[in-house]
């Protein structure tokens, strides 16, 4: 059985060294979008290039001489590139909207030949060369680096460099691999030995639920977002030219914020999947989602597009996939195994009180997507 974990580690940079972090992931984005655009087809998917090598050997030389980048930075980009628009293909054959993948955030894929890990600091290629970035640890020991990083029981595998606007700061999300003889453990969250499955449930008081009992809350966003429009509402009063450019550029500013919220918050539960060793992550089917939530705010419905569609091409990236499943009285149903039963007066609001077996329990913690019917589904 292969178990994998994922260290988080906080990077303490230096002016300099943001400078240059910044220039290597402007760099590094132009690479992944230039990839994108030229393994696109506006016309067919079969006429989208997913082949990794032929694209690798068509770019990779061009990519060089336009850029600084450290060889296997490039090739990195390229393979984001290509997977993100394989992921897009895939779904485009389902039927679904499709539109060519661009890159925004600042994520930057390392290997062992562009990142080398010590126990308190890690080198990084960048634009300006090599930089070595200490790492801000917790006190407490072991921390997840010492536990898998650096254990010898763990294998490296990939690391990304990632930075939090929000914060302006630096991260390194560090994936490590263990393989066991053991072939036969039961996983506890679905009692199937094949399949492990990590549930997200949508919501307007929490932006997504996970089945671990992980909250990802809504009211940051949501208070960004009147931010926005009142500033919006305050500069279209003026009525004059100077406003309207300005709430323009505001617009620009509102949706690159928006993006790399959601962004954050995709990346967040990819990793709560890997912590978890969940094979699979689980959404409700979005269609028709604003008859199902007639009180969420167009930005609500936005964000629960962009969150799916930003974690189903993060997670292949980490061994996890990422699928639909029909959210069919998910949130008035009973999620205890011994009961399921379905009430229309199960749910009041946030709180969910069975009817039949007295189970309490927070509404959306209930409705997550892993109830029974898909996790029934997999294991047929």
């Amino acid at each position: 059985m292969e178990v994998r974990r994922t260290a988080v580690v906080k990077l303490d940079v230096s002016g300099e060294q943001r400078d240059a972090l910044h220039r290597t992931a402007d760099q590094y984005l132009y690479c992944a979008n230039r990839t994108a655009k030229f393994c696109w087809s506006e016309t067919s998917y079969t006429e989208c290039k997913t082949n990794k090598r032929n694209v690798r050997d068509a770019l990779y030389d061009d990519l060089r001489d336009e850029t600084e980048l450290h060889s296997q930075l490039v090739q990195a980009a390229i393979r984001r590139g290509v997977e993100a628009v394989t992921g897009v293909v895939e779904r485009w054959k389902k039927g679904q909207r499709v539109s060519r993948p661009t890159f925004t955030a600042e994520t930057m894929d390392y290997d062992t030949r562009s990142a080398t890990f010590y126990r308190r600091k890690a080198s990084l290629a960048t634009v300006e060369g090599r930089i070595e970035l200490p790492f801000v640890l917790p006190a407490d020991s072991p921390t997840p680096y010492e536990r898998y990083v650096l254990s010898e029981d763990y294998e490296f595998r990939e690391s990304t460099l990632r930075y939090d606007a929000v914060t302006d700061e630096f991260y390194l999300h560090i994936s490590t691999r263990r393989t066991d003889n053991d072939d036969t453990e039961v996983s506890a969250d679905t009692g199937h030995p094949d399949q492990t499955v990590l549930g997200i449930d949508l919501g307007v008081n929490s932006l997504a639920v996970a089945s671990t009992g992980t909250f990802w809350q809504a009211d940051e966003y949501d208070h960004w977002c009147r931010e926005f429009e009142r500033r919006r509402g305050e500069m279209q009063q003026r009525g004059t030219q100077a406003a309207h450019n300005a709430v323009l550029r505001l617009g620009k500013r509102e949706e690159a914020w928006r993006k790399q919220y959601i962004h954050t918050v995709a990346n967040e539960v990819v990793t709560e999947a890997v912590t978890h060793d969940c094979d699979v992550i689980v959404f409700e089917d979005l269609t028709d989602i604003r008859e199902r939530l007639p009180h969420a705010k167009w930005h609500h419905i936005w964000a629960f597009r962009r969150l799916f569609k930003y974690v189903s091409y993060k997670a292949p990236k980490r061994g996890v996939s990422a699928e639909q499943v029909e959210p069919s009285h998910t949130s008035t149903r009973c999620s205890r195994t011994d009961c399921g039963f379905t009430h229309d007066d199960n749910r009041h609001g946030e709180h969910f009180a069975c009817q039949k077996c007295g189970y309490e329990v927070n509404a959306d913690y209930n409705a997550v997507a892993r109830n029974r019917r898909f996790l029934a589904a997999r294991q047929t």
